[in-house]
């Protein structure tokens, strides 16, 4: 099988306990498109950006959501939430399988610095397998503004991306542009859910692995049902982006190194010269 269904959530979201609209969301989402492989929201969409609700993992918030995969038998991607470890908050993506075991779990590698103060950032990439189908991949908002993010999961056998989002700025549509980015130049399907409501301007977005735009959403609360078929994956891996650039390939055979990548540019003066991160005065 090739195909995999995937329902985008992009919710309209309140500062507060979530869970039970999400709940009803998945029941009616799950009621009306039955075909449904997967249901997916947007970053933070549980509780918000409170990092004082953080939970351990496992802990009540996705215990209950292992609850609702393994009820309506469907993958779930519930956004993220803010996992207590320690001493530490990491911004976590957990995804659940059909029989409510948890399967990967995603730290946001980039937290949103300045503003997302506190937050530590994960340090390994996430990718897993549905079986039969294939391989995907997680990032988590600003994690996509760093291409290298998405082109380590290209590299790991990601064919499809799923990428939560919670983006309330204006800077969206700039988004749209990096996902689309991301898709064509990692060949690969890129599935970025944002949220509505409170803390979201929404215009969630699906692109295809050549660059395709499948849908894009309002502003206001939708459901965004889409099939993908990850032989388009494969195919324009092997014979070219729309039967041109082999995109992976010329990444793969090139004779080059990337010097600005030795200790994440540390190295640079040039960077150096930008001085600390500090919010704008």
């Amino acid at each position: 099988m090739t195909t995999f269904a995937i329902a985008g959530i992009q919710m309209a979201a309140r500062f507060g306990d979530n869970l039970s609209a999400m709940s009803d969301l998945i029941a009616g989402t799950m009621k009306r498109f039955p075909w449904v492989d997967m249901v997916m929201f947007g970053e933070l969409c549980a509780y918000g950006p409170r990092p004082e609700l953080a939970q351990p993992m496992p802990g009540p918030a996705l215990q209950h959501l292992c609850g609702l995969a393994r009820r309506f038998e469907v993958w779930l991607l519930p956004g993220s939430l803010y996992e207590l470890d320690g001493d530490a908050v990491y911004n976590t993506a957990p995804v659940i399988d059909r029989t409510g075991e948890v399967v990967a779990r995603h730290r946001k590698l980039y937290p949103f610095l300045p503003y997302e103060k506190g937050i530590t950032g994960g340090s390994e990439h996430t990718v897993f397998e549905v079986p039969k189908v294939g391989r995907f991949g997680v990032s988590i908002c600003y994690d996509m503004w760093f291409p290298e993010t998405t082109r380590a999961l290209a590299c790991a056998g990601a064919e499809v991306v799923l990428h939560p989002s919670y983006t309330n700025t204006i800077d969206r549509d700039l988004e749209l542009s990096i996902a689309r980015t991301n898709a064509g130049i990692n060949q690969c399907y890129f599935v970025d859910i944002n949220n509505a409501g409170d803390f979201g301007y929404g215009r969630s977005t699906i692109i295809g692995p050549e660059g395709d735009v499948l849908h894009q959403a309002g502003t206001d609360q939708e459901v965004i049902p889409v099939v993908m078929d990850l032989e388009r994956v494969r195919r324009s891996r092997r014979e070219g982006l729309l039967g041109l650039g082999q995109v992976l390939k010329s990444f793969r055979d090139t004779e080059i190194d990337y010097p600005q990548y030795a200790s994440n540019g540390r190295s640079s003066s040039e960077l150096r010269a930008l001085g600390p991160m500090l919010f704008r005065r």
